[in-house]
Parts: C-alpha cells; sequence; structure tokens
C-alpha cells in the first residue's frame, strides 16, 4: 500500500506535456519537406486561378468571334485552360492530402504522449479499487495509509482532470483533421471527374474544330514529309531544330518577297521602286509553360547523366493537357530518338520551341497555333515534360519569362 501511494505521488509530481506543449518532431519529417508540400499547395492554387481566368478570356473572345473556324478554335482553346484548372486542382488537392497526413502524424505522437501518463494512472487507481474493503480495515497502519492516501489524490485529481482535458481536446482536433481530410479527398476526386468530363468535350471541339477549319491546311501531308525527312537526316534534336529553323527562315524570306510587278503603261512616267521594309526586332514573344506541372530541373542544371538541361523539365499528372506556350507553327510533329512524342513550334524571327516527353500529339505540321491552343497530352505516370525556348539557334532561359523566378 505504502509503495502504490508513493507511486502516486511521484506521478502527480512527475512533469507531463501540457495541453499547450509544441508538436512533436517526428522522425522523417523535416521542416524543408513539410515548405515543399506547402509551396506546392501554393503554386497550384495559384496556376487554378490563372487557368481559371485565362478559361473566361477565351469564352469571351468564342463569343466575339464572327467566324466559325475561329470560335470552334477558342472554344477548343478554353476547353484546355479548364483542363489545366482541373489539373491544377488536382495537384493542390494531392499537396492539401499529403499536409494532413503528416498533421495527423503528429497529432498521433502527441495524443500518445499525453495519454501514456493517464494510463499509468489509471492502472493504478483500477489497482487500488481492486483491494477488498475488509482487508484495508484489518492490516496495520491501514488508516495511516489511508490519510496519506486521501491526501495524494488530493493533488493526483487536479493533474487527472487537466490531462483528460488536454486529451479531450486532442481527440478534437484528430476527429477536425478527418474531416479535413475526407474534404481533400473528396475535392480531388470531384477534381479529376471534371478533368476526365472536360477532355471528353474537349475532343469533340477539337472535331468540330477540323471539321470548320477543313480547308485550313490543304498541303499539311507536304509539309509533313518534308518535316519527316529533315528528323532522318538530322544528327540529334539540336541538328533537327537548326535544320528546321533554317527552313523556317527561307520561307519567312520568301513570304517577305514582293509579288511579279505589272508593266506599266508609260514606262517614262515611272518612279523607282520602293524601299524594302525593314523588319524591326523584337523581344521575346508572350510566353507561358505548356503544362502544369512542378518544376523538377532549371536551365542549366546538369543531371546523373551528365548533360547540361538547356531548358525546363516538369512533373505533370498523368496524361496532362498541353498547350502551345505561344503563337507559332508546328514546324515537326511526331517521335524522335528516345524523346517520345515530340512537338517543334516557329515562333517567327528565329524564336523556337521543343517540347519532349509526350504521349500524343494532336497537332499537325504546318499548323498555326496561337497560345493555348491544345497541341499534345502526356503519358501515365508521372510524366516530365521538357520545355527549351530557343533564339536563332541559343538557348534562352524561360524562367523570366513566366515569372517562375
Amino acid at each position: 500500500m505504502i509503495a502504490m501511494v508513493a507511486g502516486l505521488g511521484a506521478l502527480a509530481a512527475s512533469r507531463l506535456p501540457a495541453a499547450d506543449d509544441g508538436a512533436i518532431i517526428l522522425p522523417g519529417t523535416a521542416g524543408t519537406t513539410l515548405q515543399q508540400e506547402q509551396a506546392a499547395l501554393k503554386a497550384a492554387r495559384r496556376q487554378s486561378d490563372e487557368a481559371r481566368d485565362r478559361s473566361v478570356r477565351l469564352d469571351q473572345q468564342a463569343g466575339a468571334a464572327r467566324d466559325e473556324a475561329e470560335q470552334a478554335r477558342r472554344r477548343a482553346a478554353a476547353m484546355a485552360a479548364r483542363i489545366q484548372q482541373a489539373e491544377a486542382d488536382i495537384a493542390g488537392a494531392q499537396a492539401r492530402i499529403a499536409i494532413v497526413a503528416r498533421m495527423q502524424r503528429v497529432q498521433a505522437a502527441r495524443l500518445a504522449a499525453k495519454q501514456e501518463p493517464v494510463v499509468r494512472l489509471t492502472a493504478a487507481l483500477q489497482m487500488m479499487a481492486r483491494r477488498p474493503l475488509a482487508l484495508a480495515l484489518v492490516q496495520p497502519g491501514s488508516v495511516t495509509d489511508a490519510v496519506h492516501m486521501r491526501a495524494v489524490l488530493g493533488q493526483v485529481l487536479p493533474v487527472i482532470r487537466q490531462r483528460t482535458a488536454g486529451l479531450r481536446a486532442e481527440l478534437e482536433r484528430s476527429r477536425g483533421l478527418r474531416a479535413t481530410a475526407q474534404q481533400a479527398a473528396d475535392a480531388l476526386a470531384s477534381s479529376q471527374q471534371q478533368r476526365k468530363d472536360r477532355q471528353a468535350q474537349l475532343a469533340a471541339l477539337e472535331t468540330q474544330k477540323r471539321v470548320a477549319a477543313r480547308d485550313y491546311r490543304t498541303n499539311a501531308g507536304l509539309e509533313s514529309e518534308r518535316a519527316l525527312a529533315l528528323g532522318e537526316r538530322a544528327r540529334d534534336i539540336v541538328d533537327l531544330m537548326d535544320r528546321l529553323e533554317e527552313a523556317g527562315d527561307l520561307r519567312e524570306q520568301l513570304a517577305a518577297l514582293p509579288g511579279p510587278l505589272l508593266r506599266p503603261a508609260r514606262p517614262d512616267q515611272t518612279g523607282a521602286p520602293a524601299a524594302e521594309p525593314s523588319v524591326a526586332l523584337t523581344g521575346p514573344p508572350p510566353y507561358r509553360l505548356p503544362v502544369v506541372g512542378q518544376l523538377v530541373t532549371g536551365m542549366g542544371e546538369v543531371n546523373d547523366g551528365g548533360v547540361r538541361s538547356r531548358g525546363l523539365t516538369l512533373v505533370t499528372q498523368a496524361g496532362a493537357q498541353a498547350v502551345a506556350p505561344t503563337a507559332g507553327r508546328i514546324a515537326f510533329a511526331g517521335p524522335y530518338r528516345g524523346y517520345g512524342q515530340i512537338l517543334i513550334i516557329d515562333h517567327g524571327q528565329g524564336w523556337t520551341t521543343l517540347i519532349t516527353g509526350l504521349h500524343r500529339v494532336t497537332a499537325q505540321v504546318g499548323d498555326s497555333v496561337r497560345q493555348g491552343d491544345p497541341v499534345a497530352i502526356t503519358g501515365p505516370g508521372r510524366p516530365t515534360i521538357t520545355i527549351e525556348l530557343r533564339r536563332n539557334g541559343r538557348p534562352v532561359d524561360i524562367v523570366p519569362l513566366v515569372g517562375l523566378g
């Protein structure tokens, strides 16, 4: 009996975690990882807002379009923006689920730390409750022990009330975290269903756009064969881009040539020919990333194979929608030597974009695209997409153009 009373007194005097103690740090849950998850959630919300604004703007442009083909084109671009909005919402829900799961692990550790001393105290009280009353009356020293027990209980009971109040608060927090986790899971399922529905709608709009613009590409077959021939002759992807840039420069020069001059009725009254207009050098085109995703490799970084990156690499959702980063003309579309399906867009004035790692390209060689037009789909799993922007054959850093710094 004396030993039991001493144990209760020591338990009451020991320092236990208070209800307002700080969070317990678990092994393997460094603050940097949590910061990355929070940054991913913040970036996903920003990307979702931007995609929503683009879809609204494109819908307005589609409503103002007079031509049926232009209207179908803008509607397809608006639907592609809504698909990217759903992809950003999916990424945000996944980040939120990861953060809530981390909080639940910390909460479980806090709850276990608060439960342990109360469990020990409860066990001691249960042992006292099982002691026969008659034995306590006949045992020598029982009255003195009872006095000590009453004094100890006077100290222990406030501790019990305080710790059980802390436990009730922790249990309430656990229930709140479970509800938050369920909300995040529901948001993820809703975003996934929205993306699926919008992808089906985009497929129908793409068909409508092709029908409305069937007179748009009369020389598509010839241009596609020419691009494939350049791809077969190129040594690597850099050589392919150089060849396509040369072809694009030649096309621009031919398009800039004046048409045939009619023979004047009075040659003696003919003035000097007008000077050729000079092409003003402009800055980089308005640019944005073609996919919604997380940046994993920046320009100039060296990968495990020792190759220095000439662009940006992003991890996207499975089957993510890729759009044209800015206006241009499709110079190459198709598989190429271990890069998966690639897309090369000629923006004019020496600017070109290369997108590699695609799964299915929906644009075709010769298509004229505007910023935001759907052009491709990424693959399954966690596909990595690389984007390179070049000006006259030299790589250009995309980060300052899209504000990722």
